[in-house]
């Protein structure tokens, strides 16, 4: 049986795969699973809701509050904001729940739910699970007359929630950003409010991009996964830095002065680099996935830094974070959490701790990112129609890898990932050079090809 949770929440089509039924069904399970034996006179547990912009969301929106107040839950109901705001207002008005709608940087067809437990943290497999296993069961508790759930959504309210997630962010900041040009693209989603608002006040000028809220056009060409559009308006207006989010802003992408792309690697190293300096680093050490560049692994290990390795998926690098204390983490693709400041990866408070940087030290992101670390070529090869459980049983593809392992020594790496919702297997080469690095993956794939095709 397929889970109905992925690495991120429930996501699909919506109104097909995430249908409002299901919205209030999952609603109501979770307020059930994570209020479980709460005092009789506590009173009416309290959620946070939160969506992007996506049509889909108002809907669902709907869905989730009924799901919620039929089982006597208070909703919180913050409108369009980024997925980092909800957790964060969880954690400021101790809640019991949060959720948010978005799919993140998925299309626009499709939608997600993502939900956060009381202090604004993501839900352990086995909670998760246990929802899940509530689906369609008779509720255990439907309240009548006033115990019924209300809906609060006072604009004053709400906007003092928001302003308390604002001034937050602005408190991490060393310095301010005045004389920095920064355009920021928005992908249309639930940052093109807050962004450009969060980085007017910490002093920046700024050129918003794909900032009109046009929910049907999110992630469309945009934001964190398509970032040429930026790199052509920050050339255009000449600005000092270009920042993508992606459609819930969790993610931060990055271009320098010249168009050049920062990821999410070298944007942790810059960071790292920094916080370490700063006596930061809690025990001297980040977490990242195993799909981070070596170039990384390289750099940290010349700065003493100690680098712990996760699956993929931020909830892993959260889980990895909070068993050890470490104060960084995060993924090439731009999710980093700051421990310290947040309970979720944040792309407005990455962004606003890169910027800082620059301005803290007057050197062009550009040099930063370069002195930081020096990314290697890295070529992804997706094998598509294959038996995934292959890849630790094949005799042949264990000794191709080998083989290439012994070529590339310590100046590369190789890595045999089978995807976890795919009939397909993911071959990723590190090496010195890209011809290098794309004829060993080659290579690899098709080994792939003939020892697990179906």
């Amino acid at each position: 049986m397929v889970r109905l949770f992925g690495t991120d929440g429930v996501r699909g089509v919506a109104n097909v795969d995430l249908t409002a039924e299901l919205a209030l069904d999952l609603a109501a399970a979770a307020v059930e699973v994570l209020t479980e034996g709460r005092a009789p006179d506590a009173g009416r547990p309290l959620v946070v809701v939160g969506r992007d912009t996506r049509p889909s969301g108002q809907f669902l929106e709907a869905a989730v509050i009924a799901g919620l107040a039929s089982c006597g839950a208070d909703a919180i109901r913050v409108g369009v904001v980024p997925t980092p705001t909800v957790a964060h207002i969880v954690a400021a008005t101790r809640a019991d729940l949060g959720v948010m709608l978005s799919a993140s940087h998925n299309p626009m067809p499709d939608n997600g739910i993502k939900l956060f437990a009381a202090g604004g943290h993501k839900l352990p497999d086995e909670i998760e699970d246990e929802i899940e296993a509530r689906l369609g069961a008779p509720r255990r508790r439907r309240p009548t007359g006033g115990d019924v759930g209300r809906v609060l959504d006072d604009p004053a309210y709400i906007a003092g929630l928001i302003d308390g997630y604002v001034a937050h962010l602005l408190s991490t900041l060393p310095v301010r950003l005045d004389g920095l040009k920064v355009v920021v693209d928005c992908a249309q989603g639930a940052a093109c409010v807050l962004a450009p608002r969060v980085l007017r006040e910490a002093g920046a000028e700024v050129v918003p991009l794909n900032a009109d809220g046009d929910g049907q056009r999110i992630n469309d060409r945009s934001g964190a996964t398509h970032l040429d559009s930026l790199r052509a308006a920050v050339l255009e207006h000449g600005a000092d830095v270009g920042i993508a989010h992606d459609g819930d802003a969790d993610r931060c992408l990055a271009v320098d002065a010249t168009g050049e792309v920062i990821d999410g690697d070298q944007i942790m190293a810059v960071i790292a680099l920094a916080m370490a300096e700063r006596g930061e680093l809690a025990d001297g050490r980040v977490v990242v996935t195993v799909m981070s560049n070596l170039g990384f692994h390289q750099a940290m290990r010349q700065a003493g830094i100690e680098v712990l390795a996760t699956p993929v998926g931020d909830r892993y690098v959260l889980a990895e974070m909070r068993r050890t204390g470490a104060a960084l983490g995060g993924e090439q693709s731009g999710h980093i959490v700051f421990l310290r400041h947040a309970t979720t990866g944040d792309g407005l408070l990455t962004a606003l701790t890169l910027l800082g940087r620059v301005r803290e030290t007057r050197q062009p992101l550009g040099e930063l990112a370069e002195k930081a670390m020096t990314r290697l070529p890295q070529v992804l090869v997706n094998v598509r129609g294959v038996d995934r459980s292959g890849v630790t049983t094949s005799a042949r593809l264990q000794a191709a890898v080998a083989d290439a392992e012994a070529e590339l020594g310590e100046d590369g790496r190789v890595l045999l990932r089978p995807s976890g919702t795919e009939p397909l297997v993911r071959v990723m080469v590190e090496a010195p050079t890209d011809a290098q690095a794309r004829a060993v993956a080659t290579r690899l794939a098709s080994v792939v090809e003939a020892e697990l095709r179906r």
